[in-house]
């Protein structure tokens, strides 16, 4: 089996990239725009290659000829989204409807799975809105939301009208170690790190803390994906969630018990969202019938690989 992973040296890619290697005997292949990662395992291979060149999408399957693609690749950000739109519009539906072009193109059946999120949703109108299910109406309220509505609807027009087989993960919050800080946890972690370590003044500077969230190990997330991969009809869309609401103030106050630092807290305006969402979490349900899939890893233990992986980081700089 020969199984392809775009953003494979981002966030959940790298994570999936372990999964895969442990778990099975397939050979895997990275794309990464920015830079390719190291051959930690023989079985994996890198190509270098910006997914909006059509061209080099082209010879990519072409040459691969992949059996299972993983397309993981994405502008994820939301705030990058609002100062940015059209460059996470471009980074997320062109990039895919090269993907698709391309398994047209070269004659190839893999099997997709195309990775959305659970922004497509956008805000409950009320409580009978939660959780959130796979039936209910996409109404995205930002950029990033926008372009992964598009995926979907893309790549579910590809089902129908060219016969790809297609498989739609939506994910909830997903944290873990080796998240880049411009997220929540990830942004916590880093700080009360540098604090403990004398690198900056005992205060951190925190955005909207009210905004309750559906969070899961990004470790159970891939194994999700290689679940769905595995088990889901072609044309499924699944939700990939934890099924509880938890505060982003709940987070900060979980890591501030895993501390003995003592630390200011502010507000910083500028980490606030032009719309926020103040709850959303989903019901996995589908996922779970389907596939057998259970989150395994509690958000306690999450947060504190979290922590002591930046805690590690910030030693090496010191």
């Amino acid at each position: 089996m020969r199984v392809l992973i775009t953003g494979m040296s981002g966030f959940a890619g790298s994570h999936l990239h372990n999964l895969l290697i442990k778990e099975t005997h397939w050979t895997v292949i990275g794309v990464s725009r920015d830079a390719t990662g190291e051959r930690a395992d023989p079985r994996t291979f890198w190509w270098r290659l910006d997914l909006r060149d059509a061209d080099g999408v082209q010879r990519l399957l072409r040459h691969e000829r992949p059996d299972l693609i993983f397309h993981l690749a994405a502008q994820s950000h939301v705030p990058t989204a609002w100062r940015a739109p059209w460059e996470t519009y471009e980074s997320n539906i062109r990039s895919q409807l090269n993907l698709f072009e391309a398994i047209i193109a070269n004659n190839l059946s893999p099997r997709v799975l195309v990775v959305s999120s659970n922004e497509v949703y956008g805000a409950p109108r009320d409580a009978g809105d939660l959780p959130f299910r796979e039936t209910h109406p996409l109404r995205p309220v930002n950029p990033y939301a926008v372009s992964k509505a598009a995926q979907e609807l893309m790549a579910l027009q590809y089902h129908r009208s060219h016969g790809i087989d297609v498989v739609v993960a939506r994910p909830f919050n997903h944290i873990g170690p080796d998240q880049a800080s411009r997220f929540v946890a990830a942004d916590f972690a880093r700080q009360i790190a540098e604090i403990e370590a004398g690198l900056r003044e005992p205060v951190m500077t925190l955005g909207n803390v009210a905004a309750q969230r559906d969070f899961t190990d990004v470790r159970d997330v891939v194994r999700a994906y290689l679940a769905m991969v595995r088990l889901a009809d072609p044309g499924s869309v699944m939700n990939v969630c934890s099924g509880r609401p938890v505060s982003v103030q709940s987070l900060l106050n979980m890591l501030l018990s895993m501390t003995d630092a003592r630390i200011e807290i502010r507000t910083d305006p500028s980490k606030f969202r032009p719309a926020d969402i103040p709850i959303s979490y989903g019901d996995s349900a589908r996922l779970r019938e389907a596939t057998g899939w259970q989150p395994t890893i509690p958000l306690e233990q999450t947060l504190r690989d979290i922590l002591n992986e930046w805690r590690a980081r910030v030693a090496e700089l010191k």
